[in-house]
C-alpha cells in the first residue's frame, strides 16, 4: 500500500517549507545574489525577480535570452546575458545599460566599490568608477571567471591554461602576473585572507595557488563538474560541489596540501550541485541534483538538517539574506523556496 502524497501535501514537506513561501515559476533559475535583506534571482528567460519578505517583484525583463551571470554593486544588481548586454538594475527595477556587445555574450560580471567589470570572449572590460570609458584587458583564450580580492586591489581572471592576476601599480598602470596550469579554468576566487587563489576546472578538479610562494596543487577525485564552491568563514574551509558528498578542504595553517578533506554525506548516489556557506557559521547549505537542500555543520557530520525536500530538479542557486534570517533556494525546474532559517522562538 502506498499513500498519495498529493492528497496530503504537507506530509513530505520540511518545517522550513511549511513556514516558508514556495514559487513554482517553471523557468530555470540561473543565478541568485543577496542584496541587503532582499535576494535577486536571474532566470533562463532573461528576467530578473527580486524576492523580499516572502514576496516577489514583478518579473523585470532584462535580457533577450538567458541571464548568464549576476553580481552586486552597492544597492544595484549587475547582470550579463547572451544578448550581449551588461546591465545595472536597481531594487526598484530600473535598468541602466552599461554596454552592449551585440552578438557577443557577456559571460561574467563582478564589481568592487563602484568599479565594474565584465568579460566577453577573450577580453575583460574594467570601468573605473571615475571614468566613463572602460579599460580593455586582453587574454589569449576565453575567460572562465572573474574575482576581486577582498580589498579590490587585485582582479583574477580565469582562462584556459591558468589565471591572470591584474593589479594597478602606483602610476595607475595595469600589471599582470600569470599563474599557469594546463587545462580549462572556470570559477575563480581569492580566499578571504588573500593568501590563496582557487579555481574550478573543466577537468573535474580544484586547482589552488598559495600566493606568497606561488606553490600550486590540485584537489582531484571529483566525479562531476564542480559548479559551485565557496570559502567558509575566514578561510578555514573551502566547500565544494561536484561529488556525492559536500567536500570541505581545510585551509587553516599551511592549507590543504597533504591533508584530507571533510566529506559531508547526504543521499546515496545523489550529486551535490550547489554549496553556499552560511555566513558567520562553520556550516554550509548543500543542494542536490534532485532538488533537496541540507544545512550541515562542517566539523560535526551528525549535525545536518534538511531544509527542502526533493523537487526532481537540480539545485542551481542558494542565497542568504544579509541579516542571516532567510534563505532562498532555486532550481532548474523553476521551483523557489523562500524561508526563515531560525525558529520563531530563537529570533
Amino acid at each position: 500500500m502506498t499513500a498519495d502524497v498529493d492528497q496530503f501535501p504537507e506530509l513530505d514537506k520540511t518545517k522550513f517549507e511549511q513556514r516558508g513561501t514556495e514559487f513554482k515559476l517553471k523557468i530555470p533559475v540561473t543565478n541568485a545574489v543577496s542584496i541587503g535583506n532582499s535576494i535577486a534571482v536571474g532566470f533562463g528567460d532573461g528576467t530578473v525577480r527580486i524576492f523580499f519578505s516572502g514576496q516577489s517583484s514583478e518579473p523585470i525583463k532584462a535580457h533577450d535570452g538567458v541571464v548568464l551571470c549576476m553580481s552586486t554593486d552597492g544597492d544595484n544588481i549587475l547582470t550579463g546575458g547572451d544578448d550581449g548586454r551588461f546591465l545595472k538594475i536597481s531594487l526598484k527595477g530600473e535598468i541602466t545599460e552599461i554596454t552592449n556587445f551585440g552578438s557577443r555574450w557577456v559571460d561574467h560580471v563582478t564589481a568592487h566599490n563602484g568599479n565594474l567589470v565584465c568579460s566577453s570572449g577573450k577580453v575583460v572590460y574594467y570601468w573605473d568608477k571615475n571614468k566613463k570609458v572602460p579599460k580593455s584587458l586582453d587574454h589569449d583564450s576565453t575567460i572562465g571567471g572573474l574575482a576581486f580580492d577582498a580589498k579590490g586591489r587585485r582582479l583574477a581572471v580565469a582562462r584556459y591554461g591558468g589565471v591572470t592576476v591584474w593589479k594597478k601599480d602606483y602610476s595607475n598602470k595595469w600589471k599582470s602576473t600569470k599563474l599557469d596550469w594546463k587545462g580549462s579554468h572556470n570559477k575563480v576566487s581569492f580566499s578571504p585572507d588573500g593568501q590563496y587563489l582557487v579555481t574550478s576546472m573543466q577537468e573535474n578538479q580544484i586547482h589552488c595557488w598559495r600566493l606568497k610562494d606561488k606553490i600550486d596543487f590540485a584537489m582531484s577525485g571529483y566525479g562531476s563538474k564542480i559548479k559551485s564552491f565557496g570559502f567558509v568563514g575566514d578561510s578555514k574551509y573551502l566547500a565544494t560541489s561536484g561529488a556525492i558528498d559536500a567536500i570541505c578542504w581545510p585551509f587553516d595553517g599551511d592549507g590543504p596540501m597533504g591533508r584530507s578533506p571533510i566529506c559531508l554525506p547526504y543521499l546515496a548516489n545523489k550529486l551535490v550541485t550547489y554549496v553556499e556557506p552560511f555566513p558567520n557559521e562553520n556550516a554550509i547549505f548543500s543542494g542536490l541534483n534532485e532538488g533537496s537542500v541540507f544545512l550541515s555543520q562542517i566539523e560535526n557530520t551528525n549535525n545536518t538538517i534538511i531544509i527542502r525536500s526533493f523537487t526532481g530538479s537540480e539545485v542551481s542557486a542558494i542565497a542568504v539574506t544579509e541579516d542571516r534570517s532567510h534563505v532562498l533556494i532555486g532550481d532548474m525546474g523553476g521551483n523557489i523556496l523562500w524561508t526563515s532559517i531560525w525558529d520563531e522562538e530563537k529570533k
